[in-house]
């Protein structure tokens, strides 16, 4: 079981300001999940091989291979500004 020493910290922590009731509730469900882990690591698994992933995905993405691509003048052609072969963009940090 957790206690309101643990929840406060785990606040702090996260940089929340909880009331007593929310502390309370988080109590109660902070509880409930570690309880919910600890019946989880009394399974016996070591029968599984290891994953990585519940569901067993694969990697969706292509090959990385090299291939034709735009010229410059072509990548440039629809930017609003252009100087010395760089797309001109309004400065987002001030200077001092």
């Amino acid at each position: 079981m957790i206690d309101d020493r643990t929840v406060a910290h785990v606040a702090r922590l996260s940089r929340l300001e909880l009331s007593e009731d929310e502390r309370e509730r988080f109590r109660a469900q902070l509880g409930s999940i570690l309880e919910h882990v600890q019946s989880l690591l009394a399974l016996d698994l070591s029968g599984e091989p290891p994953t990585a992933h519940a569901t067993g995905a694969t990697n969706v993405l292509r090959d990385d291979t090299a291939r034709p691509s735009l010229s410059l003048d072509e990548a440039l052609a629809n930017a609003p500004a252009v100087e010395d072969g760089f797309i001109v963009v309004p400065p987002v940090i001030e200077g001092e």
